[in-house]
């Protein structure tokens, strides 16, 4: 198991360092190359970037400096805020996620009757507004966290944290909602119920909605090319590209919350262990591959683009 362990942290350092540099470039690109002409869309970018950010910092913070630390407890104060942290930042990824797809399909929406009148979400007042929503709802769903009672249930050691007998230190389990099956309060199994709906089912259902709503649109746009099309080419293939991009970002969500929702689900028939290092890892595939994605389906990651500035 200590082998296990050693292997599973220097792939989630190698994975977590790979989506520290992706994040960081992708708000670098933004900024040098959009600022002070931002538009919404970079505004959501932004927002997801920063949010990824968050989270993979405390999430290192998180696993190195307390979940391997094995000899010492935590105490309680300390385990609750970076967990509250570490879920903020979680939260808000998934709901810039869901902001950018619903931007995305209302841009494609009966795009050839609308023409070039804006949508509500082109207004920067509006973008800002719909992120700070997003920011206040992630807030507000991961408070509740500084209620749960995060002592580590007996016979649950990963070898990841265990808990002191004595003062204030405890164990800190990677499990945001694990109680002991003796002493379990509602409030536990009540957050972990809310949470999963509105957190992750209905983004994952937004997202599907979305995303097929785009797709729809692309397949009409490759099978109705008309000579007026052509003199647009430019501006609608990088538009079109753009929303490929999307697209592939959504597919990766879906696929990695799914797999995500399937764990919490069949929580007590998987090994604890084994479920703990497994949801982590699903959790940040889209954190550390999605800007890679955006980055380079809008054009953010070339050289080019760098050199024009």
């Amino acid at each position: 198991m200590v082998g296990l362990s050693v292997d599973l942290l220097g792939l989630k350092v190698f994975i977590l360092c790979v989506g520290l540099m992706g994040n960081v470039f992708l708000m670098v690109a933004i900024a040098q190359t959009k600022f002070p002409r931002v538009k919404s869309f970079e505004l959501f970018l932004l927002g997801l970037a920063a949010a990824n950010l968050e989270e993979i910092a405390i999430t290192t913070v998180f696993d190195v400096g307390f979940l391997q630390a094995s000899s010492r407890g935590v105490d309680t104060w300390s385990c609750r805020s970076l967990k509250f942290l570490s879920k903020f930042g979680e939260v808000a990824s998934i709901f810039f996620t869901v902001l950018i797809s619903v931007f995305r399909q209302q841009k494609l929406s009966d795009a050839a009757k609308r023409a070039n009148l804006p949508i509500y979400l082109d207004s920067i007042g509006s973008a800002r507004m719909a992120s700070g929503v997003c920011v206040l709802l992630a807030t507000l769903l991961s408070l509740p966290v500084f209620a749960i009672d995060p002592k580590e249930p007996a016979g649950n050691a990963t070898g990841n944290a265990t808990g002191n007998a004595t003062g204030n230190a405890i164990g800190c389990p990677p499990d945001f909602f694990q109680c002991s099956k003796s002493r379990c309060p509602a409030l536990n199994g009540l957050y972990k119920h809310v949470f999963i709906l509105v957190c992750n089912l209905l983004p994952l259902a937004v997202v599907t909605v979305t995303g097929c709503l785009i797709l729809a649109v692309l397949l009409g746009q490759r099978s109705t090319v008309t000579p007026a099309s052509v003199g647009r080419r430019s501006g609608g293939s990088t538009l079109r590209r753009s929303s490929v991009a999307v697209l592939a970002a959504m597919g990766l969500f879906q696929v990695e919350w799914t797999l995500y929702l399937i764990l919490q689900l069949t929580a007590v028939y998987v090994d604890f262990a084994f479920r703990a290092e497994a949801e982590l890892l699903i959790s940040f595939s889209y954190t550390c591959i999605s800007p890679y994605v955006y980055g380079i389906g809008n054009d953010l990651f070339s050289l080019k683009n760098f050199k024009r500035n």
